[in-house]
């Protein structure tokens, strides 16, 4: 997926899901041959080649009681190789993107490579920390080449989760509302956002979040883009809207600072010469700001 402004981290990944192979064990135990191909990881971190591309081996490389979880098929070059990766020990609990080296893969990596890696961490991760059942508490079984653990006690079936995030720019008389998080680096400011909850449509849900957060009313809630996130599984839903008040009520138990920034402060702070430092290129924030320059030049 591509705005003017170029493409979107984590998305437009090369595979082929081949979602209607997943049910079919027979055709799903045929591609586990010599073609096939196993993602290097980690852990849960990509083992990259000497062209900083992706690692790949086959499944001999995986051990013997590895879950492994279809990827897709990889039909690039003219061939069709089926592209897997194992379930790591552990998943992460807590993912917050402090580790340094997955920033300089965001920033590094091949737009393909990424997307494929995060939809490969997504997967992997989800079943690393959702081995029993949420039902009667049994170990459960990986199911459709991955894409689903079944509980043989009691019949649950449980799929990968994706939440869903709204992360909004707020406009007011040509300004932006933008905010400092609890815990975050001085001068650094993004949209404000949050997780859509149960019974809310996309457009409550940034109303609700931009009000919790800034005391702010917003109005004409508009989508512009999304971003998957892989930490650990999120949907980031891009919106935009208007407020016809500025004056600001704002969270101290979410938010440092929320500050109105004209157009030129954040022109200026994207050309890294503004008044403060801005969400990095594959961030979907970063994004959105460089939409909204040039939709209010």
């Amino acid at each position: 997926m591509a705005l003017a402004n170029g493409p979107i981290a984590f998305a437009g990944s090369p595979l082929d899901r081949a979602d209607n192979l997943r049910a079919d064990r027979d055709a799903l135990a045929g591609m586990m041959n010599w073609k096939a191909r196993l993602l290097k990881l980690d852990a849960l971190m990509p083992e990259l080649d000497e062209n900083g591309r992706l690692g790949w081996g086959t499944l001999a490389d995986a051990d013997e009681d590895a879950e492994l979880v279809f990827l897709g098929l990889d039909r690039s070059n003219g061939a069709e190789k089926p592209c897997f990766a194992a379930v790591p020990p552990e998943g992460d609990a807590s993912p917050r993107m402090a580790n340094p080296r997955l920033w300089s893969l965001m920033a590094t990596l091949d737009p393909g490579d990424l997307a494929l890696y995060g939809g490969a961490r997504s997967l992997i991760d989800w079943h690393a920390r959702h081995r029993f059942c949420a039902n009667c508490g049994v170990p459960t079984k990986i199911a459709k080449g991955g894409w689903q653990r079944s509980c043989d006690a009691c019949g649950s079936q449980h799929f990968p989760r994706t939440d869903p995030v709204t992360i909004m720019l707020v406009e007011h008389e040509g300004r932006l509302m933008l905010g400092r998080g609890l815990g975050w680096p001085e001068k650094s400011f993004s949209a404000l956002a949050g997780f859509v909850e149960p019974g809310e449509t996309i457009e409550e849900g940034v109303a609700r979040e931009v009000f919790e957060e800034s005391g702010v009313r917003v109005r004409d809630v508009s989508y512009i883009a999304s971003q998957p996130w892989p930490f650990p599984s999120q949907l980031m839903i891009g919106c935009h809207s208007y407020a016809d008040d500025d004056a600001l009520i704002i969270d101290e138990t979410e938010m440092a600072e929320i500050i109105w920034f004209t157009h030129d402060e954040v022109a200026a702070s994207l050309a890294g010469d503004g008044p403060f430092r801005t969400p990095p290129p594959h961030a979907i924030a970063h994004t959105l700001m460089k939409w909204w320059l040039e939709k209010t030049a």
